[in-house]
């Protein structure tokens, strides 16, 4: 496993963003719009409009930032956040469902396991590592279309 960024001449197979859903937006804005309210009604004059234009942005910005992470699959890697694997280190493929997702990231994981959870998002891959000299035995990651990507991932690891 790497951290390096994803390299733009490969080709890319998979592309998903694990964006914040779009109804997340409204209690965030509002919750900001909501404090900002509070300070308001303290301070008189220019002073009061300050925090509609610290907050508002700011609560833009983390469901920004929140939704940025990406999981890419290119013909000989696979990238899920800041982190990348070769393909050849790919073993079994496992779609995990949102019902039993818990038990998945729950008192049964592996503490040395790369986890990447969004808890907007239901499903969940694991990718079982192949690699002796890696100490991390699974990835598991939050995934919109599970099924697509662990498709993709079996059919390249059969074909390298």
């Amino acid at each position: 496993m790497t951290n390096s960024p994803p390299a733009t001449t490969a080709t890319t197979v998979f592309d998903e963003r694990l964006r914040v859903p779009l109804w997340w937006w409204l209690p965030a804005m509002g919750v900001a719009a909501l404090l900002a309210a509070e300070v308001h009604m303290g301070y008189p004059g220019v002073r009061a409009w300050l925090p509609y234009l610290v907050l508002l942005p700011l609560a833009a910005t983390l469901m920004l930032v929140f939704g940025r992470t990406r999981v890419r699959l290119t013909a000989d890697r696979l990238y899920v956040g800041p982190a990348s694997l070769p393909l050849e280190f790919v073993g079994e493929v496992e779609v995990i469902a949102r019902a039993a997702k818990r038990r998945a990231l729950g008192p049964g994981s592996d503490p040395a396991a790369f986890m990447l959870h969004r808890a907007w998002i239901g499903p969940m891959v694991r990718v079982r590592l192949t690699d002796p000299a890696d100490p991390t035995p699974y990835w598991i990651f939050s995934l919109r279309r599970p099924e697509r990507l662990a498709e993709l991932l079996r059919t390249g690891t059969e074909r390298g």
